[in-house]
C-alpha cells in the first residue's frame, strides 16, 4: 500500500467520489431528490448544509464543485477572519473575470459574526461566488436573515447504524483505499457495536475502525478476527453528544420537559441522564424542574414544588455525582404525579390583564388605612373581614378595579388535588353570584 495514502486518515481515504458512493442522505440524494438534481444538472446555487458532524457536508461541497465545473475554495470560520474573506473574494473575482466559477465552501459558518456574514452578501448576489456554508447549528438562530434569504438550506440527517455498518464493511473490503490489504475480519456483533457507538457520525465510525485495525494488526501481520469483547475494550466509553449552547442542548431539554409533561418517568430519567453525562450545569436542570413543578403540575400536586426544591437543596449539600440522584428523584416524581397547567394559564392571563389595565387605582375598600388621613380619605371603608363572615368568605366582595369587572383567570383542572380546589371555587363563585 502506498505510504502517502496510508498516512492519510481512513475517513479521508474513503471519502466518496461519486453520488453512488455516498452513505445516507437519501432524502436529498435519492432519485429525483432536490440535491441530486442540482448535482446531476450542474446548475449550482448558493446553499447551507445543516447537520451533525460526519454526515457529508464537506463531501457534498466537493461534489458540487466537481459537477458544476467550479473551482473549490475552502475557508473555516474557526480560523478565518475578514481578511481571509476578502482574499477569497478577490481571488474569486479574478476567476470570474477569466470565465471561471469559484465555489466558496465556508465550514462552521455559524462561527462568523454578523459583519463577517454580511461580507458575503453582495458577492453572492452578483454571482462572484457560489456560496456553500456548513453548520451544525440551527441556521434560523445562528445565521443572518439576509444570508438565509440568499441561500437554500439543506438538512443533513445523522447516518443510521445500518448505514454506518455498511460503510465499515466497505472499508474492510476495499484494498486500494481501505483496510482490505489487512484481511481483517470483525464479528457481526462487534461491527454493530462500532456502528452504534459512532452516533450517526460516519467520520467517527471510520476513526473507530482505524483504531481497531491498528490494534488488531500491523504491516507485517495480516489477517485475524476482532471479537465483540475486543471491540468493547477499544470503545470503552461512548461520547455523549451535547452542546451547552447549541441545538442539541435545546432539543434535549425540550425532550426532558415533554417527557415529564407526558407522564413518562422512564424517558424523563433517560433525557436527564443524557444531559448530566453531557456536562449540563445541574442547577440549570433544577431551575427547569422547578419551573415544570409550577407550569405542568401546579396545584394538582403542590408537593411537586416542595420535592423539587428539596432536590435542589440535596444537590447543593452533596454535589455530583451523589446529588445527581436527587435530581432524578424529582424528575421522576414530576413525571408520575397529577398534572395541571391551570396555574400557568392563570399566570399568563393575569399578565395580559396587567398590560391591559396597568394603572387602575386600588379600590378604596381594600386599600391600607394605617393613618387618620387615609381613613378620612375613605381607605378601607366598607371592607368586610373574611374571618368574621360565614364560611370565612365575604360573598359578593370585589377585589378588582371596577373597570375590570370580575374576571376568572384560574380554572382548576379535574386532576389530583385541583379537583377539590375546583369544587370549592365553584361553590364560592356561586355564593358571589348570589350576592351580585
Amino acid at each position: 500500500m502506498n505510504k502517502v495514502v496510508q498516512d492519510q486518515p481512513l475517513a479521508e481515504r474513503m471519502r466518496p467520489q461519486t453520488l453512488d458512493q455516498v452513505v445516507g442522505q437519501k432524502h436529498l440524494l435519492g432519485e429525483n431528490k432536490p440535491l441530486r438534481r442540482v448535482l446531476e444538472g450542474g446548475h449550482l446555487h448558493s446553499m447551507i448544509f445543516w447537520g451533525p458532524p460526519g454526515t457529508g457536508k464537506t463531501t457534498l461541497a466537493r461534489m458540487l464543485a466537481d459537477h458544476g465545473a467550479a473551482e473549490l475554495l475552502t475557508i473555516s470560520a474557526v480560523t478565518s477572519g475578514v481578511q481571509d474573506i476578502r482574499k477569497a473574494i478577490s481571488y474569486a473575482s479574478e476567476v470570474k473575470e477569466s470565465g471561471g466559477q469559484v465555489l466558496l465552501f465556508v465550514d462552521e459558518v455559524h462561527r462568523f459574526n454578523k459583519a463577517q456574514q454580511d461580507a458575503f452578501l453582495p458577492h453572492i448576489e452578483n454571482g462572484v461566488i457560489v456560496f456553500v456554508g456548513a453548520t451544525t447549528e440551527n441556521p434560523s438562530f445562528e445565521l443572518n436573515n439576509a444570508l438565509l434569504s440568499r441561500t437554500r438550506v439543506y438538512l443533513l440527517k445523522p447516518i443510521t447504524e445500518k448505514e454506518n455498518a455498511a460503510l465499515i464493511q466497505h472499508a474492510l473490503a476495499d484494498v486500494e483505499k481501505g483496510l482490505g490489504w489487512l484481511k481483517l475480519e470483525i464479528e457481526v456483533e462487534a461491527i454493530e457495536l462500532l456502528a452504534a457507538s459512532a452516533q450517526g457520525d460516519a467520520r467517527r465510525a471510520l476513526g473507530y475502525l482505524e483504531t481497531v485495525a491498528d490494534i488488531a494488526a500491523s504491516d507485517c501481520q495480516v489477517g485475524g478476527t476482532v471479537t465483540l469483547d475486543q471491540m468493547r475494550q477499544v470503545i470503552t466509553e461512548r461520547t455523549v453528544r451535547f452542546d451547552k449552547q447549541g441545538d442539541h442542548f435545546y432539543d434535549q431539554i425540550s425532550a426532558l420537559h415533554k417527557s415529564i409533561r407526558g407522564s413518562n418517568p422512564d424517558a424523563a430519567a433517560y433525557w436527564l441522564g443524557r444531559m448530566i453525562e453531557g456536562g449540563c450545569d445541574p442547577h440549570y436542570l433544577l431551575r427547569r424542574l422547578v419551573r415544570i413543578a409550577s407550569e405542568d403540575v401546579g396545584n394538582a400536586d403542590p408537593r411537586a414544588l416542595t420535592i423539587t426544591l428539596d432536590a435542589w437543596n440535596s444537590f447543593d449539600r452533596l454535589g455530583s455525582p451523589e446529588g445527581d440522584l436527587a435530581i432524578t428523584h424529582a424528575a421522576i416524581y414530576l413525571a408520575v404525579c397529577a398534572k395541571s397547567n391551570a396555574v400557568y394559564r392563570a399566570h399568563k392571563l393575569a399578565r395580559q390583564a396587567v398590560n391591559e389595565f396597568p394603572d387602575q387605582p386600588v379600590p378604596l375598600h381594600i386599600r391600607n388605612a394605617p393613618t387618620k388621613l387615609s381613613k378620612a380619605m375613605g381607605h378601607g371603608k366598607g371592607y368586610r373581614y373574611a374571618h368574621d363572615e360565614t364560611n370565612t368568605f365575604s360573598a359578593g366582595q370585589s377585589y378588582f378595579p371596577e373597570p375590570m369587572g370580575e374576571p376568572e383567570y384560574y380554572t382548576p383542572s379535574e386532576n389530583g388535588l385541583e379537583k377539590k380546589i375546583g369544587d370549592k371555587m365553584k361553590w364560592l363563585r356561586s355564593l358571589n353570584r348570589g350576592q351580585a
